[in-house]
């Protein structure tokens, strides 16, 4: 009955320590997944996925170094954003939980990170790409954290300047595959996702306005009233419908099918953006729209990238 006691209590604290190893590292991965802005980066990474399949004629392991390399780098950039941005964070409600201001990891550590993703990052697409994606992907770190991120302080507008960093990892994507730097084809993508941007950031400052203000930015809602926000926002959600509908005019489909999907999403963020218009401009009508500009894209992505896969096997 003793040794029966014994074992039962060594399964007990062998169960615990089990658990106490499994939360621990379940934390660190949360606050990595928190400090490299994980779903932003991810984003990146698909349209850098696009850009290159749209310019290969034929698929490589290329392509996932490519990827990788972008990762990375935006990786980096978001670690570096938050160490940037530690302490106006921290008198914001949406970022006061964040893993510098909620004390979960000190600011140097932010810092240690940023520099090994950002190696990390540049050595794959330099050993891995060419020289010119390895520039493009550098230049994308150095605009977000050294022109986009400072000239939040200044200016309600510095989203427009901003939006480059959006509109440069399909670029990245095309050059790793062969693709000229300056070709109309990835232009017009990256016109794309230069003019999402716009009204994906208007529609989070019309949820968090008072917020942003908290932490001491200027913000559009000081200089425009909620109606007229929302009006300018609603001319940047169709511009960018009409931009993804131009894509064809610039890059050959190949489907019949595809060129149809695009129509039908094309119409259907339409008749989400004329509701909204007409809404009372409700929370839950902001982030509905938000939402669903984000699917438009993620639709866009997979439509294109589908029918280019299509064609080369």
């Amino acid at each position: 009955m003793k040794r029966s006691s014994i074992n039962t209590g060594t399964a007990v604290r062998e169960q615990v320590s089990n658990n106490s190893i499994a939360g621990s590292l379940t934390e660190i991965l949360k606050v990595f997944s928190e400090l490299t802005k994980f779903k932003i980066t991810a984003l990146v990474s698909f349209t850098t996925g696009l850009g290159y399949i749209l310019a290969a004629p034929t698929l490589s392991f290329t392509m996932f170094y490519a990827i990788a390399g972008i990762f990375l780098l935006a990786a980096a950039s978001s670690s570096l954003n938050h160490w940037q941005e530690k302490d106006t964070d921290a008198l914001m409600d949406r970022t006061k939980f964040r893993p510098i201001p909620s004390g979960k990891i000190e600011p140097v550590f932010a810092l240690y990170v940023s520099l090994g993703l950002l190696v990390s990052g540049s050595v794959i697409l330099l050993f891995t790409t060419n020289f010119t994606t390895f520039l493009v992907g550098i230049f994308t770190f150095l605009w977000y954290n050294g022109v986009y991120t400072p000239l939040k302080r200044k200016t309600a507008f510095a989203i427009i300047p901003g939006a480059l960093v959006g509109a440069l990892p399909p670029v990245a994507g095309w050059t790793a595959a062969g693709g000229e730097l300056f070709d109309g084809r990835i232009i017009m993508i990256a016109a794309y996702f230069f003019i999402w941007q716009i009204p994906h950031f208007w529609l989070l400052l019309m949820l968090y306005g008072s917020d942003y203000e908290k932490g001491g930015f200027p913000t559009l809602n000081s200089v425009f009233a909620p109606e007229q926000l929302k009006r300018i926002t609603v001319m940047w959600l169709i511009g960018n419908v009409i931009t993804a509908m131009m894509i064809p005019l610039f890059l050959y489909i190949n489907y019949a099918a595809s060129f149809i999907g695009l129509c039908l999403i094309s119409a259907w963020m339409i008749f989400v953006t004329l509701k909204f218009l007409k809404s009372k401009t409700e929370r839950k009508d902001i982030r509905n729209t938000f939402i669903a500009i984000n699917f438009f894209t993620l639709l866009l992505i997979t439509i294109l990238s589908i029918d280019k896969l299509i064609k080369v096997f």
